[in-house]
């Protein structure tokens, strides 16, 4: 097989170096000293973000001496390394990097990666992640999620971390419940102050802010946005006199359509699925805090999680993951909370954690790991990456009580 048509291949979760499939074992991978300008943060950066994907059992750079010339190929087969990645500044400033296959003593792939800005600011920083993410789909098929961020809200101010938890900062004055826009550019969240609780929408890059709803305390307080894959509307939840209800207005702004009738309910936490037909959220129209599944239109309503009617746990805050199988959504009886996911096909439940208290969930854009809240270990609420698929965890934040994270979609760059 050549490596262009490996590269093609479509996600496996165990593979070697060399592509055979090996259930769900990792890859031994190791990257060595790059060499040139801020060679030592680079190596550190590719380190840490082929580990943090949860795919790779990482050598240390240290165990083999500087090289010079031709690769090696036997020394790292005795140090145990499958795979090993080369990489070099040039004098232009790019990250030239290399992936060779141990076993088989051979260049898989390289390509060259532009390195803007300062080494170590965020633009650098982010052109390294993407290099990562790179190397990600040369062995496996599917491209990495290093190049990407997470919103949250901190204080009542919407904040951006990088995927490393590199770069945490606010980027609003107020705000809540952020979502990312698809290509990544844009933020939607509520924002509310005093008798208003519009939908907003802010261009990261700028900083430019629009209200998308008036939200005015008459009409009902707007939260809850998401965007449509096509980005074209958002739908949001509106407290208003009559009941919780969902709407949906174009990213544009407009007049709101209403997509659901409670009749005093509450449907709210909307999420919609990949390809924009279907949408799911949360409701106690049947006595019990549930997730539903419906048509975009809000028709077609149908029980998405198990459990009877009146059934004390409760189940909210759903998230459709980016390949259309699951939906993750917190359950419990409060104050304690656990997150599951749901198969959309079967309706098959799994636990993907058990320590603590843990709210929230918004998946990465492999559909294999989640950032939730979460209070584990005696330790107050932070940001956690929860694997799926081995129930690994990493924290993310620190500081004060951070909530309501949102993935962001693979970025090219600094949002």
């Amino acid at each position: 097989m050549t490596s262009s048509a490996r590269a093609q291949q479509p996600r496996i979760d165990g593979v070697t170096i060399d592509g055979r499939y090996r259930g769900g074992e990792k890859v031994r991978l190791m990257v060595d000293f790059v060499k040139g300008t801020a060679g030592d943060s680079i190596t550190e950066i590719l380190t840490r973000d082929l580990r943090y994907s949860d795919r790779y059992d990482m050598l240390p750079a240290g165990s083999a001496p500087g090289l010079t010339g031709a690769v090696n190929y036997a020394l790292f087969a005795q140090l145990g390394a499958q795979g090993v990645v080369e990489a070099s500044v040039l004098s232009s400033g790019t990250l030239h990097v290399e992936l060779h296959d141990v076993s088989k003593q051979l260049l898989m792939q390289k390509q060259d990666f532009m390195l803007p800005g300062i080494p170590g600011n965020k633009d650098w920083r982010m052109a390294v992640h993407g290099a990562s993410d790179q190397i990600e789909q040369w062995i496996t098929g599917q491209r990495g999620i290093a190049q990407s961020r997470i919103a949250y809200v901190r204080d009542n101010r919407i904040w951006l971390v990088d995927s490393d938890g590199a770069n945490a900062g606010p980027v609003t004055p107020r705000g809540l419940s952020p979502k990312w826009t698809p290509n990544g550019r844009a933020i939607v969240y509520n924002r509310r102050e005093d008798d208003v609780s519009p939908i907003m929408l802010m261009d990261v890059a700028t900083g430019a802010q629009k209200a998308l709803t008036g939200g005015r305390s008459s009409a009902g307080s707007d939260f809850a946005p998401v965007v449509t894959p096509d980005g074209r509307n958002v739908l949001f939840a509106r407290d208003a006199p009559s009941g919780t209800d969902l709407y949906s207005v174009l990213l544009t702004g407009g007049t709101p359509m209403r997509l659901t009738s409670g009749h005093g309910k509450a449907s709210v936490s909307p999420t919609v699925s990949p390809d924009g037909l279907r949408m799911s959220f949360s409701s106690d129209r049947a006595g019990s805090q549930d997730v539903y599944v419906s048509d975009i239109d809000g028709s077609n309503p149908e029980l998405l999680t198990r459990g009877g009617v009146g059934e004390r746990n409760w189940r909210d805050s759903p998230d459709w993951s980016p390949d259309g199988r699951f939906v993750a959504y917190q359950s419990g009886v409060a104050p304690s909370f656990q997150i599951m996911i749901v198969n959309v096909r079967d309706q098959s439940t799994k636990f993907v954690t058990s320590d603590g208290r843990n709210t929230e969930p918004s998946w990465a854009p492999d559909s294999r790991h989640l950032i939730v809240a979460s209070a584990r270990n005696s330790l107050s609420q932070q940001l956690w990456v929860i694997d799926t698929q081995t129930g690994s965890a990493r924290q993310l934040t620190r500081g004060s009580l951070p909530r309501a994270p949102a993935w962001s979609p693979r970025l090219t760059g600094t949002p």
